[in-house]
């Protein structure tokens, strides 16, 4: 069985004369070219949910060997940032809202070690419940059922939503020791997201 799955991936590299290690290969170049695609769609700031929607949805066919490029992503991201800027808007209320909670801990308020632990863990699980709506997102869907149900994967799976906290510790961790680093990394993220959620599907 699994030398028979092995097999069936492997079938689309031999038929265009690659081996399965360069086709690998090229999957981790675009990775990175997505990554920078996806910074720079980011850039207006409320911009990144969408921006991730259509780094993932880029991926998603080149892992179908679909045809698409620079131009498909960009149509994906104008269509996905007509509801994404508000997702994107209300990320950064959040974020605001930790920072909030951080201050209060640094002022010794009481209950502000609490306060600000709860907000850190909230705002993770923010983070991932959007990494993994990005994912799965379709023209046409509704960014509000997307984070709905990105929300229950992220507790009901939390074996995959641990592997997009260590993404998302890779890329802060990229951007502290050298900051150009982290956006090729933004497309490996969106990558494990993709990834992540082709694994939930098929439990």
């Amino acid at each position: 069985m699994a030398r028979t799955q092995a097999q069936s991936e492997a079938s689309p590299a031999r038929e265009r004369g690659e081996s399965l290690l360069a086709e690998r290969f090229a999957l981790f170049a675009e990775c990175l070219l997505t990554g920078v695609w996806i910074a720079v769609a980011s850039l207006p700031v409320v911009t990144y949910p969408a921006a991730f929607a259509a780094g993932a949805r880029h991926l998603r066919r080149r892992v179908a060997h679909e045809g698409g490029g620079r131009r498909e992503f960009v149509a994906d991201f104008r269509t996905a940032v007509r509801g994404g800027w508000i997702a994107g808007l209300l990320g950064w209320a959040a974020a605001a809202a930790v920072w909030v909670d951080v201050q209060a801990v640094r002022a010794g308020i009481p209950g502000g070690p609490l306060v600000g632990a709860v907000g850190v863990f909230a705002l993770i699980g923010l983070a991932v419940a959007g990494l993994r709506a990005a994912a799965v997102w379709q023209p046409g869907a509704s960014w509000r059922t997307l984070l709905a149900d990105a929300g229950r994967r992220t507790v009901l799976d939390p074996a995959g939503s641990f592997l997009l906290v260590g993404g998302l510790a890779v890329v802060a961790c990229s951007a502290w020791f050298v900051a150009p680093l982290a956006v090729p990394v933004l497309g490996a993220v969106a990558a494990a997201a993709v990834a992540v959620e082709e694994r939930y599907r098929r439990r």
